[in-house]
């Protein structure tokens, strides 16, 4: 009897034993599986998700996702920013079209010191009057000051072309194309916003110099057509281009012309600029050669550039509330696929993780991310991905496995499509260009509808007040254009190189007879 109660009692320990083990396991998943939901159903209210909608608070909204999609970091200097790798690699796509682009065209790479003698400044004066707010300058190491202070460059012309001087001596030395992918400083303003406006950035910035005028002025318009290519192929973000007023063109420039773009907050922002420097520089710094008949000529000389202000003119132009909304063509993960995985169903979901790491190696290709982590849920990974703007997601699951398909799901419009297995790569291919094609198509409608005619002062304030690109019929005045800025707070952008008929006076209600068509806005 005794025998057979320590047998029952051995038995019930051990019964009680494996449901306690079972019980604990049980509550183990419970508990991954409920912290896992609640990240999900916290995400649009912690630090995971955007918290505020872009068209009702457009400064926030940038803000938060600048951070959350992990683009930058700030820093202990204002205006100064981290750019963290998921940005860096977009600019990388940049840099790696631009440099491929400008290297057809005969132009080299170098790099020239970041620290600018004043004098060389001081060679160019009016180049130096425009740049002299912005200039920042190193006065002293340790305890002993320099007998020369020395400008972190703001733009490089004096400190190329001090080498410049020394290069050219012939017609045969001519033309000189070089360009450099470095940082510049510029510390004039209050109010920095990361990428859009910061005290420094990186930028590539090109300088040239021909024999001929003809020569370098078709330079700068194949480098305005270029940036241009930058933003409509790349960027998916359409452009405005055309010519800076005397007032806005580059200090020391004959002429500027830029592309300018309109973004959803009813701001506009110059995007990248090409100058026409002329003579200006080659006397002040006596860059001459001898031409075929032995006679003394001074060169015509460019400057270009184009900056990560792109980086943020992108996010602002594409992104949602949902997160960043990126083209194909620049993005650092083309696609990710998400398991759809059970915490309770081991077997199954090795062979949905063994499909899914099948389908990456197919899609070799495209830059492709398989989410295999175990401690978020489907619906994490969602929110997570969207955030950082990847143009299409995979998902797959059990019932997709069974149907040998795929379910594609688009950032930009967020449709799903079932794909069988046998047609992914095709449907890829085709759904990422679509959805390149849709967000310019749909920034362009933008664009086109923002921009607004007007023939007279009050129809120009009322597009200015309600955020819009006034297009108007103008003097080409300085006093004109200053009166304006300062009345409305609008000023111009730029004037189109193909110019629309015109005839009768100014819109702003001077006398004078109206000379361009401009485009006014309140920018950057």
């Amino acid at each position: 009897m005794k025998a057979r109660k320590t047998k029952k009692k051995t038995m019930k320990r051990k019964k009680k034993k494996t449901i306690t083990k079972k019980t604990k396991k049980k509550e183990k998943t419970i508990i991954r599986v409920a912290e896992a939901k609640k990240i999900d159903k916290d995400n649009n209210k912690s630090e995971l998700g955007i918290t505020v909608e872009k068209n009702k608070d457009f400064s926030e909204w940038y803000t938060q996702l600048i951070q959350k999609a992990e683009l930058i970091e700030y820093s202990p200097v204002s205006g100064c920013m981290v750019i963290r790798p998921y940005a860096y690699s977009i600019w990388e796509a940049i840099q790696d079209f631009m440099d491929k682009e400008i290297k057809k065209m005969g132009i080299q790479n170098a790099y020239f010191p970041l620290f600018i003698p004043e004098n060389l400044l001081k060679k160019e004066q009016e180049h130096v009057e425009g740049f002299k707010p912005e200039v920042a300058w190193v006065t002293e190491h340790g305890t002993t000051k320099f007998e020369e202070k020395l400008a972190i460059r703001p733009t490089s012309e004096t400190i190329m072309y001090d080498s410049y001087k020394k290069w050219i001596r012939s017609y045969k030395d001519l033309p000189l194309r070089l360009n450099q992918w470095c940082n510049v400083v510029r510390w004039e303003f209050k109010h920095p916003v990361p990428f859009l406006r910061t005290r420094e950035f990186l930028w590539q910035e090109g300088h040239t110099a021909f024999a001929k005028r003809e020569e370098a002025e078709k330079e700068v318009l194949d480098i305005l057509n270029l940036y241009a290519r930058v933003f409509e192929e790349l960027y998916a973000v359409p452009v405005l281009k055309g010519r800076k007023t005397d007032a806005e063109k580059f200090a020391g420039a004959v002429y500027t012309d830029s592309v300018e773009i309109y973004m959803p907050n009813g701001k506009a922002i110059q995007g990248g600029t090409s100058h026409f420097l002329g003579q200006n520089f080659s006397k002040a710094f006596d860059i001459s050669f001898l031409d075929k008949k032995g006679k003394k000529q001074y060169v015509y000389q460019n400057s270009w550039g184009l900056s990560t202000r792109t980086i943020g003119i992108m996010i602002a132009v594409h992104g949602d509330n949902k997160g960043l909304v990126l083209p194909p063509r620049i993005a650092p993960i083309h696609i990710v696929i998400i398991p759809i995985l059970f915490s309770n169903k081991p077997t199954l979901n090795e062979k949905i993780l063994k499909v899914a790491a099948e389908i990456k190696k197919e899609l070799k290709n495209f830059k492709v991310e398989l989410d295999e982590r175990g401690d978020y849920s489907p619906g994490f990974k969602f929110n997570y991905w969207e955030l950082r703007g990847v143009p299409l997601r995979l998902e797959i699951g059990p019932r997709d496995l069974e149907k040998q398909q795929v379910v594609f799901v688009r950032r930009d419009t967020g449709v799903k499509e079932a794909v069988p297995l046998g047609q992914i790569i095709v449907r890829a291919i085709k759904i990422l260009g679509d959805i390149q094609d849709n967000l310019y198509n749909k920034a362009k409608k933008f664009l086109n509808e923002s921009i607004e005619k007007v023939k007279s002062m009050s129809e120009f304030r009322k597009a200015i007040k309600n955020g819009k690109i006034a297009f108007a019929p103008w003097c080409n005045c300085k006093e004109c254009e200053a009166d304006i800025k300062d009345k409305t707070g609008a000023k111009t952008l730029n004037i189109p190189l193909k110019q629309p008929p015109i005839k009768g006076k100014c819109f702003w209600g001077c006398s004078k007879k109206a000379d361009k068509w401009v485009y006014f806005a309140r920018s950057y």
